[in-house]
């Protein structure tokens, strides 16, 4: 077989280019840390990687989600723990305090009577708190605050939850307040949103809502008294400033706010289980980024020791086409004419 030198520079000039090619493709996985940039090099790869960053962008979706919805349950806690320290506070020091007969005088009374009512503005207040542009206890009309204390025409305090009374008889602003108690606001955390009509299917989503008329309570019990704890202290600071001072009716609207304020210990109870429920959850999601994690850099990224070796030797191979290519022509028949 006859080899002609075009024929010989032909060849030598493809396998110089491979090597080119070679080193150059080397050099870029060094650099990138990559082991594909073009999506020809590694198709299958790249579905791969496509799929891997929308999960891990999807997963961390739900982390944010449980920090946001953590942190709202933490506004709601904080507002919930003040409000039963300053009820517990009135309760055994106050409440105890102005039944005692050395302090049955009027004035004593009336000094209760303003802690009272200072706290009745102070709870409502804290009943009204919000976490960014949410109110914490609004229930699903997060966007108004819940709780307005209004003074009647006969100068006394009535406490109102999104315009309705709290301590209403009526029973269709009774039934009202029953059906924004139970209100619910979802937040997807990656169980399977699930719809069912126009309703969420509780196991598949958290819900973050936690009406305020279910921490301080609404309606009226056996006796005709409220059951709401801020509109009690409003009561109670009524009877103490009375000159007529009543003390059945005191200790009977005593007991009614101490009542209503184990209502505030259930909430912080049903909070601490969200919490510990959120925690755990988010526990689940970050091991699955990590998991994650560890996946994509097994489809994208290189084993570096593995790549530097691989330059190294591309780099090598192409020095040596170079050296090759001084000697390719070599004597003809020709170079000894004379």
């Amino acid at each position: 077989m006859r080899i002609t030198t075009s024929a010989l520079i032909r060849n030598y000039k493809s396998n110089l280019n491979n090597s080119i090619t070679n080193l150059n493709t080397a050099r870029t996985r060094v650099m990138t840390h990559r082991k594909f940039n073009k999506g020809y090099e590694d198709p299958t790869g790249v579905v791969r990687e496509s799929a891997l960053n929308w999960k891990y962008a999807r997963n961390q979706d739900y982390i944010d989600a449980i920090d946001d919805a953590q942190s709202f349950q933490n506004a709601q806690e904080d507002a919930i723990t003040q409000i039963n320290t300053q009820a517990r506070f009135l309760s055994k020091k106050y409440g105890l305090e102005a039944m005692n007969g050395t302090n049955w005088t009027h004035d004593v009374r009336k000094s209760y009577a303003q802690a009272f009512r200072q706290a009745q503005e102070s709870m409502t207040m804290s009943m009204n708190a919000s976490y960014g542009d949410k109110f914490a206890f609004g229930g699903a009309a997060g966007d108004k605050p819940p709780f307005e204390l209004r003074t009647e025409a006969d100068g006394s305090k009535k406490l109102y939850y999104r315009g309705v009374d709290v301590s209403t008889t009526n029973a269709d602003e009774l039934e009202k307040l029953k059906k924004m108690a139970n209100e619910q606001v979802y937040t997807d955390l990656g169980f399977g949103l699930t719809m069912e009509g126009n309703d969420v299917v509780n196991s598949s989503a958290f819900n973050t809502s936690l009406p305020g008329i279910n921490v301080v309570g609404y309606g009226t019990d056996g006796n005709g008294n409220s059951k709401n704890l801020i509109e009690l202290a409003g009561k109670i600071a009524d009877v103490l400033e009375k000159e007529d001072f009543d003390t059945e009716e005191y200790k009977e609207l005593l007991n009614a706010f101490d009542d209503a304020r184990g209502l505030l210990a259930d909430n912080l109870t049903t909070i601490g289980t969200r919490t510990n429920f959120l925690e755990n959850t988010k526990g689940r999601l970050e091991d699955q980024q990590i998991n994650l994690t560890e996946q994509f850099d097994n489809v994208v990224n290189v084993d570096m020791a593995e790549a530097i070796t691989e330059f190294s030797w591309a780099q090598y191979a192409y020095n040596a086409a170079l050296k090759i290519g001084t000697n390719i022509l070599t004597p003809s028949f020709i170079d000894f004419m004379n």
